[in-house]
């Protein structure tokens, strides 16, 4: 899309007003179409009412102009002008100042999009998009596996002009499919509908994110997919085990362990995100560190899949159940580490 398209996306998301002409009667937000904003300072910029964004070679590309100097500082900014010489109230402020460099949605650190748009930059504007929509704190293959095969991926649904909720229910199919496959015992190719189906719960978010196309009832459906179907598959891959004549050692135990387990940590999270308002992953760097590791399905994913290949998906079980179980602990380690913490001292190490 252009630069202009995007930005009308954007005002009608934050519930900008659009007009063709300045209104007189109001104060206006002027931005130059000839960058590429991050939506967080165009959201920044509407509640800050006199601020001129800057660019990092010191030009003027936004400006929030009160009413009754919104025409002048438009042209001026129209013109390639500095508008801050036109009114005491207007301040010139950089991307980092108008904005944050810390995203808490995305649990990163990063600062906001702001970026010339010329043809020869079009590419890098786009691998800076993308890598702007990509979640800091997240799983190994999310975070070392994914990002250029999903750019790529990413690029393609963008010029078909498929929406996330397309990609989305292309996963939800084969989430049906995997699982479907683990209990018969075909853990090979319900090993690849398993992970296309993580690899596309990659592009869905990064698509809505870089077209600006998000909406409450995607959100909703790509994320109560994620946190449904993990006990799924792990039921059904432990009634795959017996159907290809495999067993498991203390099979009730595990299978309660691997179930009952995924849903404790994630209950665990919840504690901690009520007790500290603060993601428990988002809390100290080993905390991001362990979300790496932690017994989410990528992690899972790749000890039953380096067991099937060894013909071994009985194994794979059994090291899911006792990674589980160490997870759990460690989690319930995190939250009363939080609780013996000073009052008020728990904040993300990436917002420092």
């Amino acid at each position: 899309m252009t630069s202009a398209e995007r930005l009308s996306r954007i005002y009608r998301r934050l519930g900008l007003i659009e007009t063709p002409a300045v209104d007189l009667s109001n104060a206006v937000v002027a931005v130059d179409a000839g960058w590429v904003f991050d939506e967080s300072l165009i959201k920044a910029l509407a509640g800050r009412q006199g601020a001129v964004l800057v660019d990092e070679t010191g030009r003027a590309v936004a400006v929030h102009a009160p009413a009754d100097i919104a025409y002048a500082a438009s042209e001026a900014l129209a013109a390639g002008q500095d508008p801050t010489g036109l009114d005491p109230r207007l301040t010139r402020l950089t991307a980092l100042e108008l904005g944050s460099a810390y995203n808490s949605a995305l649990r990163k650190r990063e600062p906001p999009v702001l970026e010339r748009l010329t043809p020869e930059t079009v590419r890098a504007v786009e691998a800076r998009l993308f890598q702007g929509s990509y979640k800091g704190v997240t799983d190994l293959v999310t975070k070392y596996v994914w990002p250029t095969p999903a750019r790529i991926v990413t690029r393609w649904a963008a010029i078909a002009r498929m929406t996330p909720n397309q990609v989305t229910f292309i996963g939800f199919l084969l989430t049906l499919a995997a699982t479907w496959l683990f209990w018969q015992g075909q853990f090979g190719w319900g090993l690849v509908c398993a992970w296309i189906m993580t690899f596309l719960d990659t592009v869905d978010g990064k698509l809505a994110r870089v077209t600006l196309t998000s909406s409450k009832w995607g959100n909703v459906f790509d994320h109560g997919i994620d946190l449904l179907h993990p006990p799924f598959w792990w039921w059904a891959w432990f009634m795959g085990v017996y159907a290809v004549g495999q067993s498991i050692p203390y099979a009730g135990l595990s299978l309660a362990i691997v179930i009952g387990g995924y849903v404790a940590q994630r209950v665990e999270e919840g504690i901690f995100l009520s007790l500290f308002k603060l993601e428990m992953h988002a809390w100290r760097p080993f905390d991001s560190f362990f979300r790496l590791i932690t017994a989410r399905r990528n992690p899972n994913l790749i000890l039953m899949t380096a067991c099937v290949l060894v013909g071994r998906p009985d194994v794979g079980f059994t090291l899911v159940a006792v990674w589980t179980a160490l997870c759990f602990i460690v989690h319930a380690v995190q939250i009363l580490q939080g609780l013996a913490a000073p009052k008020g001292s728990i904040t993300s190490w990436l917002a420092k």
